[in-house]
């Protein structure tokens, strides 16, 4: 098309079209997941899976439920019964024939449900008062009648109803809807009406009305429906097939439009239309207050033979918003189309996509005065195309700020850069999806320009340096990137806003420093942590999207998932999963623990200093109360023995003792020592030598003690109060005193009966009192359990003798023992 919006020139463009087709009700569907969903864990799709009927043990935490593509013909209540968080249902193509009134009784949370392309004869009843989305287009009901309960459907904000056998529309058929503010209304299932009655949507309130029906031969009924419109006050209106390839226009069908001022917003979607019907309803735009035009989809045949000639407008109409998206045309030759863009001074946005079109017509450049939005996307432009040589104009888009040139064949983006110079007030470039490979650096961009979408092209690393410093907004989604830096960051001290989703980026720069940036996107990268550091350059980041990366759960993503505000999320925690380790792989983010003693290092070590403090006071006390002193000194005991019989086993050759040990002891502690102490040992296998029943009778008192004490092993001395007031006890004591000092001096072992203090002992035994400081005790416990205790270690130091032989120098010992006993004496 050379010169759609050109002066009389006539000229003309190839073009070679394409057909789109949207879904009406996937955008509703859309946001409905995303209002409902919380957890893909609480998704359970189920279509596609031969079932005959809903399972009843679907887990109570499911939020979606998508059963379409089954066979299903009937909804039973006791499948939903323990479903009370269900939010969105899906349930189409399922041939279903009945859904009972008390079905939805258990599922108070329901907001979106989706039961088209069904088999329901009827409108069945919802009582739903959370319900805002409700489709029921493409069954078999034979009337458009609402029942009763709909009046409740307070919160209904978007209504679809559809019936090929609904072929005539009655006045009370939506008189359900009279206390209901629609948001959108789809209406039809695209087949040719019979009747519409006059104020059937008259009293209903909505926004925006799609309307699927065709209304050829009966243009009537078109007229009746666009005057209630009018009085729904509507905004907008979408009309999809309403004249088929077949129908002959002769009337002007939309000369109503000329009396709907609330009307702002008009689109044509995949209807067969022709060059006199165009000039017809631009005309109709002309003295209309539509600001929006859209034709979608559309099939153009030229029935005139000049084409579509509009001719000179006595005024300048409203319209501002024209978009051609996906034209074919049915002649495959080239249209004519002469406009006075005069009439088009206030066309400020222009979409003309899926056309084919490969030469932007040189008029369009320079004689829309008031543009300031260009859409050329999907089409077959390349650099040439679009800046065509043979073009010369002093005005290059006077008022241009947003050009999008998505979805052609652009390749050089250092020619791109200086071609948009000429657009003295572009704000705003999209290059996406086109063969854009970055061959050099040498790129100017005008100081302006702050907005460029690169997205889906081969661009690389060194993009960056190709970019200029004034950018505020950067789209490099899926453009071949592997690495960022903070020296490419810090190229663009302006930049606001920064999408780097789909590339190969495994990780942020630690210490970001990013000031001005409001909004980051990385997501699907291969991103597997984001750490605390990495958002300390960034105090004005408000939305930040870096779902769908193989994130690995550990105390990496402690701060992310505790300390990070969520609300900065856009996409948490729908996208959050865990990738590794295996045994988490597919877990939630939103469902992942951690826990601050886990993952913090200098809080483990006060904690776990915390605990041995604890423990070891716990076990102090315990060791206190179960008189784990006396024990304790009782082991030391039996080890000094143990090591002591090592260390001087040298000093012991040549002789065996004739006693174990030598018992000294009072006279009053007699009862103890011939009770317990005596039986106790000799029983065990001891010789022991009391003096009572051991000494020589006739010999010397102190001949005895000095052989008893010399023959024995040890002296075993039963202290007591009693045993230091005894003389003879401290003759005993004092001979084994010197034996100890002078040649074996762990054969003392002392028992206490009673606790007695060194300094009682006398002056006298000053060496030995000093030796009685270094010496262990064995304390008589009155504990029965501690008394084991005790003869145990007893008995395992007198056994050490069983194999022991006297001292060396025996002779020259006695001879010294008995020069000090005549000295005392």
């Amino acid at each position: 098309m050379e010169n759609m919006l050109s002066q009389r020139t006539g000229a003309t463009v190839l073009l070679v079209f394409s057909l789109l087709t949207p879904d009406c009700m996937a955008g509703a569907d859309e946001k409905g997941f995303e209002t409902c969903v919380t957890s893909q864990k609480r998704v359970q799709d189920l279509s596609y899976k031969n079932l005959t009927s809903v399972p009843f043990n679907l887990p109570n935490t499911t939020e979606y439920l998508d059963i379409s593509h089954n066979s299903i013909q009937r909804l039973v209540a006791g499948a939903f019964h323990r479903l009370s968080r269900l939010c969105f249902l899906k349930a189409t193509h399922c041939g279903l024939r009945d859904i009972p009134h008390s079905v939805f009784t258990h599922t108070p949370a329901l907001k979106v449900v989706n039961i088209s392309s069904n088999e329901l004869s009827i409108i069945p009843d919802f009582t739903l008062q959370q319900l805002t989305i409700l489709d029921l287009a493409h069954n078999l009901y034979k009337s458009y009648r609402l029942p009763e309960s709909f009046q409740k459907l307070t919160n209904l904000k978007v209504l679809s109803l559809g019936s090929k056998t609904a072929l005539s529309v009655d006045l009370n058929d939506f008189r359900a809807l009279l206390n209901i503010s629609l948001q959108h209304f789809l209406l039809g299932a695209g087949d040719r009406w019979q009747k519409y009655e006059s104020g059937a949507l008259g009293k209903v309130s909505l926004r925006k009305m799609s309307l699927f029906a065709s209304f050829c031969q009966r243009f009537d009924l078109f007229q009746n429906l666009l005057r209630d419109l009018n009085e729904t006050r509507a905004t907008a209106l979408r009309l999809v097939k309403v004249f088929s390839d077949d129908c002959n226009i002769t009337d002007d069908v939309f000369q109503n439009m000329r009396a709907m001022p609330y009307l702002q917003n008009v689109t044509i979607e995949n209807t067969w239309t022709n060059s006199s019907f165009m000039v017809m309803l631009l005309k109709d735009i002309e003295l209309s207050s539509i600001q929006e035009l859209s034709f979608i989809n559309i099939t153009y045949n030229e029935d005139t033979p000049d084409g579509i000639q509009f001719h000179t407008l006595n005024h300048t109409m409203s319209l501002r918003y024209l978009t051609f998206d996906g034209i074919k045309h049915y002649q495959y030759s080239y249209p004519t189309i002469s406009i006075n863009s005069d009439g088009w001074s206030n066309l400020s946005y222009l979409k003309f996509s899926g056309s084919g079109m490969n030469i932007l017509p040189c008029k369009v450049m320079s004689t829309l005065p008031s543009l300031e939005t260009l859409d050329v996307s999907d089409n077959l432009l390349t650099d040439f195309g679009f800046w065509w040589p043979s073009c010369s104009s002093t005005s290059v888009f006077p008022k241009l700020k947003r050009l999008s040139m998505s979805k052609n064949r652009f390749r050089s983006l250092a020619f791109i850069s200086r071609q948009t110079h000429q657009m003295k007030t572009l704000e705003s470039l999209d290059l996406s999806f086109n063969s854009i490979e970055l061959k050099d650096n040498s790129c100017s961009w005008p100081g302006q320009l702050t907005e460029i979408n690169l997205r889906n092209n081969n661009l690389g690393n060194s993009i960056f340096k190709c970019l200029s410093s004034n950018f505020e907004r950067i789209d490099l989604s899926k453009s071949g990137i592997t690495v960022i830096t903070q020296e490419d960051l810090s190229r663009f001290p302006k930049l606001t806003h920064l999408q780097l989703s789909f590339n190969s980026i495994q990780a942020l720069p630690p210490l970001l420093d990013a000031p001005t940036l409001i909004s980051l996107s990385v997501d699907q990268n291969a991103i597997t942590s984001l750490s605390k550091n990495v958002f300390g350059g960034l105090p004005d980041l408000r939305t930040l999207k870096a779902g769908n990366n193989p994130f690995i759960c550990s105390c990496d993503l402690h701060w992310f998932l505790t300390a990070l505000n969520k609300s900065l999320l856009s996409d948490w925690p729908l996208d959050y999963s865990c990738s590794t380790p295996a045994n988490l792989a597919g877990l939630p983010l939103s469902q992942y623990k951690t826990s601050v003693i886990s993952c913090e290092a200098w809080l483990q070590t006060a904690v776990a200093f915390s605990v041995i403090i604890v423990l070891l006071t716990a076990l102090g006390l315990l060791y206190y109360k179960m008189d784990g002193v006396w024990y304790t000194k009782m082991l030391w005991v039996w080890i000094r023995v143990k090591r002591r019989s090592k260390k001087h086993s040298h000093m012991l050759e040549n002789a065996s003792f004739s006693h174990h040990a030598f018992i000294s002891y009072s006279h009053r502690d007699a009862n103890f020592v011939r009770s317990q102490l005596v039986p106790s040992l000799e029983n065990a296998g001891l010789v022991l030598c009391v003096h009572e029943r051991d000494f020589v009778p006739g010999h010397w008192i102190i001949d005895n003690i000095i052989n008893s004490v010399e023959s024995s092993y040890k002296v075993l001395f039963v202290l007591s109060k009693h045993f230091i007031q005894s003389e003879w006890c401290n003759y005993e004591l004092f001979f084994a005193q010197h034996r100890a000092v002078d040649i074996q001096h762990d054969s003392l072992v002392f028992i206490l009966l009673e606790p007695i203090p060194i300094d009682a002992l006398p002056k006298k035994y000053l060496r030995l009192r000093s030796l009685l400081r270094q010496q262990t005790y064995l304390e008589w416990p009155t504990d029965e359990r501690k008394q084991q205790v005790f003869w145990a270690s007893l008995k395992s130091m007198l056994h050490m003798a069983d194999q022991s032989i006297v001292l060396k120098d025996m002779a020259l010992a006695l001879s010294d023992i008995a020069a000090l006993v005549t000295n005392q004496v």
